[in-house]
């Protein structure tokens, strides 16, 4: 009998769930499923799980579970998401793959050691029937997928986190949905301030002219998401700009919280952390912010070479409550709804800064809010779903980050958030 391993659908979007069967297997025996990809470093990423085949020779991810590898329990996507980085091909530092090249997962089936069977399947950054369009208007830095129609569609303003940089894929996959998405850059590139200091709300508000003057937006259905220092930005974008209908913070923040002074990539991470500078300003005046505190727990862990928690330096923020009431966000003035999604063992924000938001939309009456918490669940969840999460440290100045959460609570969370994220924004932006 011949082995097939199936892979459905044949040009999923990077956002999609695959659906992977083998038929043609040996009644009862052991199916080993390895599954690799390439990453935009030219790092290469693995996993391995091994499944016991049905009588009729079938294994079927979204049916079984597997008796032992890299993720447990009935998951489709868990060969994707547990994937770590292969030691000996790791990333070489610079970008060597097309980012806006389709990312190829390729399969293998092995039974006894023996492949019995393989498959390849193009998962698309860029969703086929796609336009794009970069923008540098009016001082402007980004770039604008839509669909390749005539339809009016709504518009979403997508920022980024402190990482700074354009996420062009993430507008490219929300825009497969049916929006015209602008990934927006607000520093750190050509054309923008060096530094997360002092960034004029006005840079936002041009955004959204460009967007509801485009002739493929609906002007009246205008929303805007933002992950980390990006959900913080879109909170206080709803709240300064009436044109907004919808806004998704994923681990944001309710507080305006201090920027970021010097390099990230050549400073260090105590002097950055303890110099504080204003992040946003309005009509030429610096916004009131929420200072850092580092603590000695916190100079000892950057000593030690450990692994960094940001948590540390928020956290103790919380107590200098003289400073909350000027820094809090006033959410309450955004005009349309509000999607706040937090994660419980975020390491890099603190949950009770969106806290912080949702009992100010409670406690002034907003009628469309939702504060969504995931459990388990850990700072690196507000990119699309289905890519590895297994990456337990990232690199910033001079240190390790923790992100927190566990590779499955942060897969499962980022999932769900997505398409919290897509239901959300239909809900408030269509009609």
């Amino acid at each position: 009998m011949t082995t097939n391993l199936i892979v459905e659908p044949a040009r999923p979007s990077l956002d999609t769930e695959l659906r992977v069967r083998l038929t043609g297997a040996p009644a009862g025996g052991e199916v080993t499923v390895r599954a690799s990809q390439r990453g935009p470093r030219g790092d290469e990423w693995c996993s391995s799980a091994t499944f016991r085949a049905a009588e009729d020779g079938s294994v079927d991810l979204h049916r079984d579970a597997p008796v032992r590898g890299s993720y447990t329990g009935v998951d489709p996507m868990g060969p994707v998401w547990s994937m770590t980085e292969d030691p000996a091909r790791p990333a070489d530092g610079v970008s060597t793959v097309d980012f806006r090249a389709p990312t190829v997962l390729r399969l293998v089936a092995e039974v006894d050691g023996d492949r019995v069977a393989d498959a390849e399947v193009p998962r698309l950054r860029v969703p086929d029937g796609l336009c794009r369009e970069e923008v540098r208007d009016g001082g402007l830095v980004g770039v604008l997928y839509r669909p390749d129609d005539d339809r009016p569609r709504p518009g979403v303003l997508m920022l980024g986190g402190s990482e700074g940089g354009l996420h062009e894929d993430d507008a490219a996959l929300l825009a497969a949905h049916g929006y015209v998405a602008l990934a927006l850059a607000y520093y750190g590139l050509p054309g923008l301030p060096a530094t997360l200091t002092e960034i004029p709300l006005e840079y936002f508000g041009a955004a959204l002219d460009h967007l509801a003057a485009h002739p493929a937006v609906r002007a009246d259905r205008i929303g805007v998401t933002g992950g980390s220092k990006g959900g913080e930005a879109a909170l206080l974008i709803g709240a300064t700009f009436d044109r907004v209908r919808a806004v998704v913070s994923l681990v944001g923040s309710g507080l305006v919280t201090q920027g970021i002074a010097g390099d990230v990539l050549t400073g260090t991470l105590l002097d950055i952390l303890g110099t504080p500078v204003p992040n946003w300003t309005w009509r030429g005046r610096p916004l009131p912010y929420l200072p850092n505190v580092v603590t000695d727990d916190l100079r000892a862990t950057v000593a030690a070479g450990e692994p960094v928690g940001l948590r540390a330096a928020f956290a103790p923020a919380l107590e200098l409550t003289d400073l909350i009431p000027a820094a809090t966000i006033p959410v309450e003035r955004i005009r349309g709804g509000v999607l706040l999604v937090s994660a419980s063992d975020d390491q890099m924000s603190v949950a009770g800064y969106h806290g912080v938001a949702a009992d100010r939309l409670a406690g002034h009456g907003h009628r469309r809010w939702r504060h969504v918490t995931h459990g388990g669940a850990g700072h690196n969840i507000a990119p699309p779903p289905y890519g590895p999460t297994t990456r337990a440290v990232m690199p910033g100045p001079g240190v390790l980050f923790r992100g927190g959460g566990t590779p499955a609570a942060d897969a499962r969370a980022r999932a769900a958030a997505w398409q919290d994220s897509l239901r959300f924004l239909a809900d408030e932006l269509a009609g």
